[in-house]
Protein backbone atom coordinates (compact mmCIF):
# COMPACT_ATOMS: atom_id res chain seq x y z
CA UNK A 1 0.00 0.00 0.00
CA UNK A 2 1.36 3.28 -0.90
CA UNK A 3 0.95 5.93 1.69
CA UNK A 4 2.28 8.74 0.17
CA UNK A 5 -0.08 10.51 -2.21
CA UNK A 6 -0.57 11.60 -5.77
CA UNK A 7 -2.51 14.53 -7.13
CA UNK A 8 -2.69 15.04 -10.91
CA UNK A 9 -4.15 17.90 -12.79
CA UNK A 10 -6.53 17.47 -15.37
CA UNK A 11 -6.39 19.42 -18.53
CA UNK A 12 -7.13 19.10 -22.21
CA UNK A 13 -4.67 16.02 -22.11
CA UNK A 14 -6.67 14.14 -19.32
CA UNK A 15 -10.53 14.81 -19.07
CA UNK A 16 -11.42 12.39 -21.56
CA UNK A 17 -13.28 8.90 -20.24
CA UNK A 18 -10.64 6.48 -21.02
CA UNK A 19 -7.47 8.52 -19.61
CA UNK A 20 -9.27 9.62 -16.89
CA UNK A 21 -9.84 5.86 -15.93
CA UNK A 22 -6.56 5.09 -16.64
CA UNK A 23 -5.32 7.72 -14.24
CA UNK A 24 -7.71 6.44 -11.22
CA UNK A 25 -6.66 2.37 -12.22
CA UNK A 26 -3.22 3.99 -12.09
CA UNK A 27 -3.71 5.20 -8.38
CA UNK A 28 -4.42 8.88 -8.32
CA UNK A 29 -5.96 10.19 -4.92
CA UNK A 30 -6.74 13.57 -6.06
CA UNK A 31 -7.37 15.33 -9.26
CA UNK A 32 -6.66 18.69 -9.91
CA UNK A 33 -9.11 21.29 -11.37
CA UNK A 34 -7.62 24.06 -12.52
CA UNK A 35 -9.85 27.61 -12.88
CA UNK A 36 -6.98 29.41 -14.48
CA UNK A 37 -7.21 27.67 -17.64
CA UNK A 38 -10.63 25.63 -17.98
CA UNK A 39 -14.02 27.26 -18.37
CA UNK A 40 -17.03 26.71 -16.52
CA UNK A 41 -18.41 23.81 -18.73
CA UNK A 42 -14.52 21.93 -19.05
CA UNK A 43 -14.75 22.19 -14.59
CA UNK A 44 -17.97 20.50 -14.70
CA UNK A 45 -17.24 17.50 -16.88
CA UNK A 46 -14.09 16.98 -15.68
CA UNK A 47 -15.86 16.26 -11.98
CA UNK A 48 -18.39 14.59 -13.36
CA UNK A 49 -15.44 12.20 -15.14
CA UNK A 50 -13.92 11.83 -12.16
CA UNK A 51 -16.94 11.21 -9.86
CA UNK A 52 -17.50 7.89 -12.74
CA UNK A 53 -14.33 7.32 -13.09
CA UNK A 54 -13.72 6.46 -9.37
CA UNK A 55 -17.32 4.55 -9.01
CA UNK A 56 -16.27 1.96 -11.65
CA UNK A 57 -13.08 1.79 -10.07
CA UNK A 58 -14.57 1.36 -6.73
CA UNK A 59 -12.25 4.05 -4.96
CA UNK A 60 -12.42 7.01 -3.35
CA UNK A 61 -10.67 9.87 -4.88
CA UNK A 62 -11.19 13.41 -4.17
CA UNK A 63 -12.01 16.58 -6.55
CA UNK A 64 -9.48 19.87 -5.56
CA UNK A 65 -10.73 23.01 -7.53
CA UNK A 66 -8.16 25.36 -7.21
CA UNK A 67 -8.80 29.01 -7.37
CA UNK A 68 -7.16 31.77 -9.54
CA UNK A 69 -6.45 34.12 -6.60
CA UNK A 70 -4.86 37.50 -7.44
CA UNK A 71 -2.52 36.29 -10.32
CA UNK A 72 -1.79 39.50 -12.28
CA UNK A 73 -1.77 38.82 -15.98
CA UNK A 74 -1.26 40.58 -19.26
CA UNK A 75 -4.12 41.19 -21.59
CA UNK A 76 -4.66 39.57 -25.01
CA UNK A 77 -1.26 40.12 -27.07
CA UNK A 78 -0.72 40.17 -30.92
CA UNK A 79 0.19 36.95 -32.01
CA UNK A 80 4.44 36.99 -32.91
CA UNK A 81 5.29 39.69 -30.40
CA UNK A 82 8.99 39.18 -29.72
CA UNK A 83 10.39 41.20 -27.03
CA UNK A 84 13.84 42.51 -27.47
CA UNK A 85 16.63 43.39 -24.89
CA UNK A 86 17.09 47.24 -24.26
CA UNK A 87 13.76 48.06 -26.00
CA UNK A 88 11.16 50.62 -24.24
CA UNK A 89 7.82 48.33 -23.50
CA UNK A 90 4.80 49.31 -21.33
CA UNK A 91 2.41 48.54 -19.04
CA UNK A 92 -0.91 50.09 -19.11
CA UNK A 93 -4.42 49.89 -17.39
CA UNK A 94 -6.07 50.63 -20.54
CA UNK A 95 -7.55 47.03 -21.98
CA UNK A 96 -6.00 47.01 -25.93
CA UNK A 97 -4.59 44.52 -28.08
CA UNK A 98 -0.42 44.24 -27.22
CA UNK A 99 2.48 44.44 -29.36
CA UNK A 100 6.12 45.12 -28.74
CA UNK A 101 5.39 48.09 -27.47
CA UNK A 102 3.51 47.37 -24.42
CA UNK A 103 0.68 45.98 -23.10
CA UNK A 104 -2.68 46.12 -20.80
CA UNK A 105 -2.30 44.02 -17.19
CA UNK A 106 -5.15 42.51 -14.97
CA UNK A 107 -4.11 44.83 -11.61
CA UNK A 108 -4.87 48.05 -13.03
CA UNK A 109 -3.02 49.71 -10.17
CA UNK A 110 0.20 48.64 -10.80
CA UNK A 111 1.38 51.94 -11.13
CA UNK A 112 0.92 52.59 -7.95
CA UNK A 113 2.31 49.66 -6.43
CA UNK A 114 5.63 49.68 -8.39
CA UNK A 115 8.97 51.88 -8.45
CA UNK A 116 11.73 52.86 -10.65
CA UNK A 117 14.15 50.14 -10.66
CA UNK A 118 11.47 47.22 -9.17
CA UNK A 119 12.04 44.08 -11.66
CA UNK A 120 8.91 42.49 -13.28
CA UNK A 121 8.91 39.21 -14.55
CA UNK A 122 6.58 37.50 -17.16
CA UNK A 123 5.83 33.98 -18.04
CA UNK A 124 7.54 32.72 -14.79
CA UNK A 125 10.63 34.78 -15.49
CA UNK A 126 11.08 34.14 -19.05
CA UNK A 127 11.14 37.70 -19.54
CA UNK A 128 12.49 40.23 -17.00
CA UNK A 129 11.36 44.33 -17.39
CA UNK A 130 12.95 46.96 -15.50
CA UNK A 131 10.37 49.49 -13.94
CA UNK A 132 11.91 53.48 -15.47
CA UNK A 133 9.20 55.52 -14.44
CA UNK A 134 5.76 55.68 -14.03
CA UNK A 135 3.23 58.10 -16.61
CA UNK A 136 -0.12 58.25 -15.16
CA UNK A 137 -1.53 54.67 -14.99
CA UNK A 138 1.00 53.50 -17.57
CA UNK A 139 4.08 51.56 -15.81
CA UNK A 140 7.28 52.30 -18.54
CA UNK A 141 10.31 50.32 -18.38
CA UNK A 142 13.15 48.30 -20.23
CA UNK A 143 13.55 45.13 -21.48
CA UNK A 144 16.15 43.15 -20.43
CA UNK A 145 15.62 39.79 -20.97
CA UNK A 146 13.50 39.26 -24.44
CA UNK A 147 12.09 36.64 -25.97
CA UNK A 148 8.45 35.68 -27.27
CA UNK A 149 5.17 37.19 -25.98
CA UNK A 150 1.90 35.96 -25.45
CA UNK A 151 -1.51 36.32 -24.24
CA UNK A 152 -2.37 35.83 -21.00
CA UNK A 153 1.11 35.42 -19.33
CA UNK A 154 1.70 35.68 -15.41
CA UNK A 155 3.45 38.46 -13.85
CA UNK A 156 5.41 38.54 -10.87
CA UNK A 157 7.14 41.44 -9.02
CA UNK A 158 9.57 40.17 -7.01
CA UNK A 159 9.77 41.99 -3.23
CA UNK A 160 6.65 44.32 -4.05
CA UNK A 161 3.54 43.98 -1.84
CA UNK A 162 0.45 44.38 -4.49
CA UNK A 163 -2.74 46.30 -3.99
CA UNK A 164 -4.85 43.54 -5.31
CA UNK A 165 -7.29 41.53 -3.13
CA UNK A 166 -6.92 37.81 -1.93
CA UNK A 167 -9.96 36.49 -2.59
CA UNK A 168 -10.75 38.06 -5.81
CA UNK A 169 -14.73 37.77 -7.59
CA UNK A 170 -14.41 35.22 -9.79
CA UNK A 171 -12.90 33.19 -7.24
CA UNK A 172 -15.85 33.89 -5.07
CA UNK A 173 -18.11 33.13 -8.14
CA UNK A 174 -15.83 29.50 -8.48
CA UNK A 175 -16.24 29.21 -4.98
CA UNK A 176 -20.21 29.29 -4.83
CA UNK A 177 -20.18 26.42 -7.68
CA UNK A 178 -17.95 24.33 -6.26
CA UNK A 179 -19.95 24.42 -2.76
CA UNK A 180 -23.19 23.76 -5.09
CA UNK A 181 -20.94 21.00 -7.21
CA UNK A 182 -19.48 18.73 -4.38
CA UNK A 183 -16.02 19.78 -4.85
CA UNK A 184 -14.08 17.82 -2.00
CA UNK A 185 -11.17 20.12 -1.41
CA UNK A 186 -10.47 24.13 -2.44
CA UNK A 187 -6.76 25.20 -3.17
CA UNK A 188 -6.62 29.06 -2.66
CA UNK A 189 -3.68 30.58 -4.71
CA UNK A 190 -1.33 33.36 -3.68
CA UNK A 191 -2.26 33.51 0.18
CA UNK A 192 -0.44 36.24 1.66
CA UNK A 193 -0.99 35.73 5.24
CA UNK A 194 -3.61 33.86 7.75
CA UNK A 195 -6.44 36.87 7.16
CA UNK A 196 -6.65 35.07 3.22
CA UNK A 197 -7.46 32.30 4.57
CA UNK A 198 -10.10 33.86 7.23
CA UNK A 199 -11.46 35.80 3.79
CA UNK A 200 -12.09 32.41 2.26
CA UNK A 201 -13.59 30.81 4.67
CA UNK A 202 -15.96 33.40 5.32
CA UNK A 203 -16.88 33.86 1.96
CA UNK A 204 -18.16 29.88 2.52
CA UNK A 205 -20.37 30.62 5.07
CA UNK A 206 -21.92 27.64 6.83
CA UNK A 207 -20.84 25.47 4.27
CA UNK A 208 -17.13 24.02 5.33
CA UNK A 209 -14.75 22.71 2.99
CA UNK A 210 -11.14 21.79 3.53
CA UNK A 211 -8.57 24.67 2.38
CA UNK A 212 -5.30 24.45 0.78
CA UNK A 213 -2.94 27.32 1.38
CA UNK A 214 -0.81 27.59 -1.28
CA UNK A 215 2.40 29.07 -0.10
CA UNK A 216 3.74 31.06 -3.67
CA UNK A 217 3.93 34.41 -2.36
CA UNK A 218 6.91 36.15 -0.69
CA UNK A 219 5.03 37.52 1.81
CA UNK A 220 3.34 34.19 2.66
CA UNK A 221 6.50 33.40 3.71
CA UNK A 222 6.62 36.07 6.21
CA UNK A 223 2.93 34.18 8.34
CA UNK A 224 4.01 31.14 7.52
CA UNK A 225 3.19 29.57 10.96
CA UNK A 226 -0.25 32.03 11.00
CA UNK A 227 -1.06 30.40 7.85
CA UNK A 228 -0.22 26.95 9.06
CA UNK A 229 -2.77 27.24 11.54
CA UNK A 230 -5.66 28.72 9.85
CA UNK A 231 -5.39 25.88 7.08
CA UNK A 232 -6.51 22.66 6.48
CA UNK A 233 -3.86 21.74 4.18
CA UNK A 234 -0.45 23.51 2.68
CA UNK A 235 0.61 23.14 -1.03
CA UNK A 236 4.61 24.03 -1.48
CA UNK A 237 3.62 25.84 -4.99
CA UNK A 238 6.77 26.35 -6.23
CA UNK A 239 5.95 27.37 -9.65
CA UNK A 240 5.26 31.14 -8.53
CA UNK A 241 7.34 31.30 -5.33
CA UNK A 242 10.66 30.53 -7.19
CA UNK A 243 10.13 33.55 -9.39
CA UNK A 244 8.37 35.46 -6.17
CA UNK A 245 11.45 34.89 -4.59
CA UNK A 246 14.94 33.45 -6.49
CA UNK A 247 15.08 29.20 -7.75
CA UNK A 248 17.81 28.79 -4.73
CA UNK A 249 15.70 30.00 -2.10
CA UNK A 250 13.25 27.31 -2.88
CA UNK A 251 14.43 24.03 -1.30
CA UNK A 252 15.07 25.97 1.76
CA UNK A 253 11.49 27.30 1.88
CA UNK A 254 10.48 23.91 1.25
CA UNK A 255 12.28 22.68 3.68
CA UNK A 256 10.61 25.51 6.07
CA UNK A 257 7.01 25.10 4.97
CA UNK A 258 7.13 20.76 5.63
CA UNK A 259 8.66 21.18 8.71
CA UNK A 260 6.53 23.65 10.19
CA UNK A 261 3.00 21.44 9.11
CA UNK A 262 4.55 18.10 10.07
CA UNK A 263 5.36 19.81 13.84
CA UNK A 264 1.80 21.08 13.77
CA UNK A 265 0.08 17.60 11.76
CA UNK A 266 -0.53 20.16 8.96
CA UNK A 267 -1.01 17.69 5.86
CA UNK A 268 1.33 19.17 3.08
CA UNK A 269 1.56 19.01 -0.21
CA UNK A 270 4.78 19.65 -2.69
CA UNK A 271 4.11 20.43 -5.98
CA UNK A 272 5.37 21.56 -9.55
CA UNK A 273 7.65 20.57 -12.08
CA UNK A 274 8.44 17.21 -9.89
CA UNK A 275 8.29 15.18 -13.28
CA UNK A 276 8.05 18.50 -15.98
CA UNK A 277 10.73 16.47 -18.38
CA UNK A 278 7.39 14.13 -19.18
CA UNK A 279 5.43 16.73 -20.38
CA UNK A 280 6.97 14.92 -23.63
CA UNK A 281 9.38 12.87 -22.86
CA UNK A 282 9.11 9.16 -21.74
CA UNK A 283 11.38 8.80 -18.75
CA UNK A 284 11.99 11.49 -16.33
CA UNK A 285 15.51 13.24 -15.15
CA UNK A 286 17.55 11.73 -12.44
CA UNK A 287 17.42 14.95 -10.75
CA UNK A 288 13.22 14.66 -11.13
CA UNK A 289 13.45 11.04 -9.47
CA UNK A 290 15.75 12.48 -6.48
CA UNK A 291 13.10 15.59 -6.30
CA UNK A 292 10.12 13.36 -5.71
CA UNK A 293 12.07 10.78 -3.66
CA UNK A 294 13.83 13.49 -1.26
CA UNK A 295 9.91 14.64 -0.82
CA UNK A 296 8.98 11.42 0.42
CA UNK A 297 11.31 11.32 2.73
CA UNK A 298 10.52 14.44 4.04
CA UNK A 299 7.74 12.68 5.09
CA UNK A 300 5.09 14.96 3.24
CA UNK A 301 1.43 13.71 2.69
CA UNK A 302 1.15 14.09 -1.35
CA UNK A 303 3.30 15.20 -4.42
CA UNK A 304 1.61 16.80 -7.13
CA UNK A 305 1.87 16.62 -11.32
CA UNK A 306 1.05 19.49 -13.05
CA UNK A 307 1.65 20.31 -16.83
CA UNK A 308 2.47 16.38 -16.79
CA UNK A 309 -0.98 15.55 -16.66
CA UNK A 310 -2.61 18.24 -17.54
CA UNK A 311 -1.08 18.84 -21.18
CA UNK A 312 1.38 16.05 -21.27
CA UNK A 313 1.68 13.48 -23.93
CA UNK A 314 0.95 10.60 -22.11
CA UNK A 315 -0.68 11.55 -18.74
CA UNK A 316 -1.36 7.63 -17.43
CA UNK A 317 2.33 6.68 -17.95
CA UNK A 318 3.44 9.97 -15.79
CA UNK A 319 1.03 8.38 -13.17
CA UNK A 320 2.60 5.55 -12.79
CA UNK A 321 6.04 6.45 -13.40
CA UNK A 322 4.92 8.58 -10.31
CA UNK A 323 3.73 5.84 -8.41
CA UNK A 324 7.04 3.91 -9.07
CA UNK A 325 9.24 6.31 -7.71
CA UNK A 326 7.13 7.35 -4.52
CA UNK A 327 6.80 3.13 -3.52
CA UNK A 328 10.85 3.01 -4.33
CA UNK A 329 11.02 5.67 -1.80
CA UNK A 330 8.73 4.43 0.84
CA UNK A 331 10.37 1.29 0.19
CA UNK A 332 14.16 2.20 1.33
CA UNK A 333 12.78 4.12 4.62
CA UNK A 334 12.64 7.71 5.62
CA UNK A 335 16.06 9.13 7.33
CA UNK A 336 14.96 9.63 10.80
CA UNK A 337 16.68 12.77 10.37
CA UNK A 338 14.69 14.69 7.95
CA UNK A 339 11.97 13.82 9.88
CA UNK A 340 10.22 16.55 11.62
CA UNK A 341 7.88 14.59 14.61
CA UNK A 342 4.19 15.95 14.89
CA UNK A 343 4.07 15.81 18.78
CA UNK A 344 1.34 18.55 19.94
CA UNK A 345 -0.50 18.08 23.28
CA UNK A 346 -4.67 17.72 24.31
CA UNK A 347 -6.35 14.50 24.83
CA UNK A 348 -7.01 13.74 21.33
CA UNK A 349 -3.38 13.54 20.22
CA UNK A 350 -2.38 11.62 22.95
CA UNK A 351 -4.81 8.84 22.05
CA UNK A 352 -3.63 8.58 18.53
CA UNK A 353 -0.26 8.58 19.44
CA UNK A 354 -1.24 5.75 21.89
CA UNK A 355 -2.34 3.86 19.44
CA UNK A 356 0.63 4.07 16.92
CA UNK A 357 2.89 2.78 20.02
CA UNK A 358 0.31 -0.38 20.08
CA UNK A 359 0.71 -0.85 16.62
CA UNK A 360 4.17 -1.04 17.04
CA UNK A 361 4.41 -3.01 20.25
CA UNK A 362 1.70 -5.65 19.50
CA UNK A 363 2.57 -5.63 15.55
CA UNK A 364 -0.65 -5.06 14.70
CA UNK A 365 -1.82 -4.97 11.63
CA UNK A 366 -4.20 -2.04 10.98
CA UNK A 367 -4.98 1.58 12.89
CA UNK A 368 -8.71 1.88 12.39
CA UNK A 369 -10.02 5.46 13.15
CA UNK A 370 -13.73 6.15 13.12
CA UNK A 371 -14.85 10.11 12.32
CA UNK A 372 -16.98 11.99 11.71
CA UNK A 373 -15.29 15.33 10.31
CA UNK A 374 -12.00 13.56 9.47
CA UNK A 375 -9.94 14.77 12.92
CA UNK A 376 -9.39 11.60 13.98
CA UNK A 377 -7.95 9.97 11.02
CA UNK A 378 -5.72 13.24 10.62
CA UNK A 379 -4.44 12.75 14.09
CA UNK A 380 -3.22 9.40 13.69
CA UNK A 381 -1.54 10.07 10.09
CA UNK A 382 0.49 12.73 11.08
CA UNK A 383 2.09 10.19 13.35
CA UNK A 384 3.25 8.36 10.45
CA UNK A 385 2.58 4.83 11.86
CA UNK A 386 4.41 1.95 10.30
CA UNK A 387 1.19 0.22 9.76
CA UNK A 388 -2.00 1.16 7.25
CA UNK A 389 -4.72 3.51 8.75
CA UNK A 390 -8.20 2.79 7.87
CA UNK A 391 -10.48 5.87 8.18
CA UNK A 392 -13.85 4.80 8.51
CA UNK A 393 -16.74 7.59 8.42
CA UNK A 394 -20.69 7.82 7.40
CA UNK A 395 -20.10 10.82 5.09
CA UNK A 396 -18.54 10.28 1.49
CA UNK A 397 -17.32 13.77 1.70
CA UNK A 398 -15.13 13.58 4.71
CA UNK A 399 -13.51 9.85 3.04
CA UNK A 400 -12.71 12.03 -0.25
CA UNK A 401 -11.32 14.87 1.27
CA UNK A 402 -9.02 12.23 3.47
CA UNK A 403 -7.54 11.17 -0.21
CA UNK A 404 -4.89 13.66 0.16
CA UNK A 405 -3.67 12.53 3.83
CA UNK A 406 -1.06 10.36 3.90
CA UNK A 407 -1.62 6.54 5.24
CA UNK A 408 -4.72 6.69 5.16
CA UNK A 409 -7.16 4.16 3.62
CA UNK A 410 -10.93 5.76 3.36
CA UNK A 411 -13.97 3.89 3.73
CA UNK A 412 -17.51 4.54 4.66
CA UNK A 413 -19.20 3.11 7.17
CA UNK A 414 -22.94 2.88 8.66
CA UNK A 415 -23.83 5.51 10.83
CA UNK A 416 -23.21 4.75 14.80
CA UNK A 417 -25.00 6.03 17.82
CA UNK A 418 -22.90 4.23 21.05
CA UNK A 419 -19.02 3.09 21.57
CA UNK A 420 -20.16 -0.26 20.77
CA UNK A 421 -21.68 0.47 17.17
CA UNK A 422 -18.35 2.15 17.06
CA UNK A 423 -16.13 -0.53 17.47
CA UNK A 424 -18.05 -2.92 15.34
CA UNK A 425 -18.09 -0.68 12.51
CA UNK A 426 -14.15 -0.44 12.61
CA UNK A 427 -13.94 -4.31 12.79
CA UNK A 428 -16.14 -4.89 10.03
CA UNK A 429 -14.37 -2.03 7.44
CA UNK A 430 -10.93 -3.65 8.52
CA UNK A 431 -12.44 -7.34 7.59
CA UNK A 432 -13.88 -5.36 4.31
CA UNK A 433 -10.84 -3.65 3.52
CA UNK A 434 -8.48 -6.76 2.82
CA UNK A 435 -5.94 -5.56 4.58
CA UNK A 436 -6.61 -8.00 7.79
CA UNK A 437 -6.60 -11.62 8.20
CA UNK A 438 -9.10 -13.40 10.45
CA UNK A 439 -7.41 -13.71 13.68
CA UNK A 440 -5.10 -10.33 13.05
CA UNK A 441 -5.30 -7.55 15.86
CA UNK A 442 -5.96 -3.64 14.89
CA UNK A 443 -6.39 -0.65 17.20
CA UNK A 444 -9.23 1.33 16.92
CA UNK A 445 -9.38 4.62 18.03
CA UNK A 446 -12.59 7.22 18.30
CA UNK A 447 -14.56 9.26 20.72
CA UNK A 448 -16.90 8.30 23.36
CA UNK A 449 -19.02 11.48 22.68
CA UNK A 450 -20.89 10.86 19.79
CA UNK A 451 -20.51 13.51 16.51
CA UNK A 452 -18.23 15.79 18.14
CA UNK A 453 -15.48 16.73 16.37
CA UNK A 454 -12.41 16.44 17.88
CA UNK A 455 -13.66 14.08 20.88
CA UNK A 456 -10.86 11.52 20.73
CA UNK A 457 -10.33 9.72 23.68
CA UNK A 458 -10.24 5.95 23.79
CA UNK A 459 -8.17 3.18 21.81
CA UNK A 460 -9.08 -0.62 21.74
CA UNK A 461 -6.98 -3.42 20.61
CA UNK A 462 -9.49 -5.66 18.99
CA UNK A 463 -8.91 -9.14 17.65
CA UNK A 464 -10.74 -9.79 13.72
Amino acid sequence: MRRTKIIATLGPASDSPDVLGGLIEAGVDVARLNTAHATREMLERQLLGVRAAARAAGRHVAVMLDLGGAKIRLGEVAPGTVLTVGAAFELRAVDALGDVAGASISHGGLAHDVSPGDRILIDDGRIELTVTDIAGDTVQTVVEAGGPLSSRKGVNIPGVTLGVEGVTELDCENLAWALDAGIDLIAQSFVRSADDIHRLRAAMGERRVPIVAKIEKHEALGDLAGIVAVSDMVMVARGDLGVETSPEDVPVAQRRIVAECRATGTPVVVATQMLESMTTASRPTRAEASDVANAIFDNVDAVMLSGETAVGAHPVHVLKTMDRIVRAAEAAGVDEALSVPYRPGGVGAAVSRAACDLADDLELAAIVTVTQTGATALSVAAHRPRVPVLAGTPDEAVARSLALVWGIRPVVIDSYRTTDELVSAAIEAATASGLVAAGGQVAVTGGAAMHVAGSTDFVQVCTI
